[in-house]
């Protein structure tokens, strides 16, 4: 899994025509590792002050507003690739666009829910 973390003053610090080319080159990326297969989603992430957060108290749901933690850069987006190896992910992060100018973070997925019953 490919994730992009930011925030509204790293966005924008490359100006809106920036913006736009990154988004372009990113869905030319995700185009093109749709083709080969290894493209499994691709999603932007709502604004964290969207968060709901969701805990179980004595059986009991209690939602809260905002993200889990406090912090100054969020989940933008994510994608999940299954390739071949970490080297193939870390060869596809590098070549997301926003590896330039923010980071992309790699991390293994350890495993798919079963939902068959």
């Amino acid at each position: 899994m490919l994730l992009i973390y930011g925030n509204e003053e790293a966005f924008s610090s490359v100006g809106a025509e920036t913006f736009a080319e990154i988004i372009r080159e990113t869905d030319a990326l995700n185009h093109e590792l749709f083709e080969s297969g290894e493209l499994v989603g691709a999603y932007g992430v709502a604004d964290q002050v969207n968060a709901k957060m969701v805990r179980a108290t004595a059986g009991t749901p209690v939602v809260t507003d905002g993200p889990y933690a406090e912090a100054k850069e969020y989940l933008g987006s994510f994608t999940i690739v299954d390739c071949d190896s970490l080297e193939r992910a870390l060869e596809i992060a590098a070549r997301n666009p926003a590896a330039r100018y923010w980071g992309v973070e790699v991390r293994p997925l350890m495993h798919e829910a079963n939902v068959e019953p």
